[in-house]
């Protein structure tokens, strides 16, 4: 099974070798000379609106378990608390042309400029390499760049890239050494995207993603830890330093607000490995009994020391449940079954304080999914969410995954 490998460009505005200064795609910075800066500007030549390029899909899509395809992640709303739009893309292009007229009149200082073309090209270029890969589902691993490899926490990262691997996902990380490196060791090249930071010590690209085109590297952590989450269909983290627990921290905290998409996250330790749960402990004790969080975010993550349980987690997940979208102030779960009429009462029952009027409502797609032909006759459970209680919400999808499903009735998404 090979994915099909995304266009290279011939313009790689988020290469390590490219320059603040420079232009996009261009590997040194600008040298204007003297007589350049007498020369008259030219005029800016007219922009007319050109129709976006639609990219292949992804050919193995057809080829893969049904428990590799998720929804297409293009028209997954960012963050995920938006509403679904139907607009045309032009107003957005007139916004940034509008905001950077605005950056010049400002006569914003070159440093905050330079930041944010930065920003702009290497997220560019990174939604081009991750576009051909959108419906098929990935899990990102977290985890220290330092662990040896016979240590036995990269043994449980190369086991858990094998066996994802193995059931059609891919998996990202940050393409260093130590975990990183575990888990695209077990996933391989093929099934492996890379996220690669820029530092001046201790980072390069693990020999099992380096010079792929799967690889993008990028400046900034904030916007590799945007592709992190945004382009994933859960989250494992291993023992790792600093950075690890500010990306658990990250992705709990746009679990618990709503920002993110609900997806699982797996906190894993090694059969004999205690990190996590000293930090569950820590939790309990410092977060949970002085109420700076409710009992029900400890349901926003598993703690465990077992590579079959992190798998099951992720795969459970998904098991009826397939996906998530706001339209209008409706929440509205896409279902791979049908709930019937005894299982539907149920949720009424115990999930009526999440609702914040009305109750649930078992239906077809709305008009405003027809963007998402693929997911038309899954069933969808609709519902006005009060938008605070996540912890509730993924116990709710947790119930509903762990319903009896009567034989023959999964829709597929093919």
């Amino acid at each position: 099974m090979s994915p099909t490998t995304p266009p290279t460009p011939s313009n790689q505005d988020a290469s390590p070798n490219d320059d603040d200064n420079a232009p996009e795609g261009a590997g040194a910075p600008e040298k204007a000379s003297a007589a350049d800066s007498r020369k008259s500007p030219k005029p800016p030549r007219s922009r007319r609106p050109r129709m976006p390029k639609q990219p292949e899909p992804d050919p193995d899509t057809g080829k893969l378990p049904s428990e590799a395809i998720g929804e297409d992640e293009l028209h997954r709303p960012q963050p995920a608390d938006e509403p679904i739009s139907r607009v045309n893309s032009q107003d957005l292009y007139q916004v940034m042309r509008h905001t950077i007229d605005r950056l010049e009149r400002d006569d914003t200082a070159r440093g905050d400029l330079k930041i944010l073309s930065r920003t702009l090209r290497e997220l560019r270029y990174a939604f081009q390499v991750f576009r051909p890969f959108r419906r098929r589902r990935k899990v990102t691993i977290f985890g220290s760049a330092r662990t040896a490899p016979d240590q036995p926490d990269y043994l449980s990262a190369v086991d858990l890239g094998r066996r994802m691997a193995a059931h059609g996902w891919m998996v990202i990380t940050g393409a260093g050494g130590g975990i990183m490196e575990a888990g695209h060791k077990g996933a391989g090249r093929d099934a492996s995207m890379g996220l690669n930071i820029m530092l001046p010590f201790e980072q390069g690209a693990n020999e099992y993603i380096d010079n792929d085109p799967k690889l993008v590297t990028m400046k900034y952590f904030f916007t590799r830890k945007l592709m992190f989450v945004k382009e994933c269909s859960g989250v494992v983290c291993l023992p790792g330093g600093f950075g690890t627990l500010d990306e658990a921290c990250e992705t709990l905290t746009l679990l618990q607000t709503g920002k993110q998409t609900m997806i699982p996250l797996v906190l894993l330790d090694h059969p004999e490995g205690s990190y996590w749960k000293d930090l569950g402990g820590f939790f309990d004790k410092q977060l949970l009994q002085n109420g700076m969080i409710s009992p029900e975010d400890s349901a926003l993550y598993k703690i465990t020391n077992s590579v079959d349980d992190a798998v099951d987690e992720l795969l459970t997940f998904y098991k009826v449940y397939h996906s998530m979208r706001y339209v209008r102030d409706q929440l509205v779960l896409r279902l791979r079954v049908p709930l019937s009429d005894e299982q539907l009462d149920q949720i009424r029952t115990d999930f009526a304080d999440i609702v914040k009027k009305g109750t649930y409502e078992q239906r077809g797609s709305l008009p405003e999914e027809s963007g998402e032909k693929e997911l038309a006759a899954y069933p969808r459970l609709v519902f006005n969410f009060n938008r605070r209680s996540l912890g509730r919400l993924r116990m709710l999808i947790n119930q509903i995954n762990g319903l009896e499903l009567a034989e023959g009735c999964m829709v597929s998404s093919r």
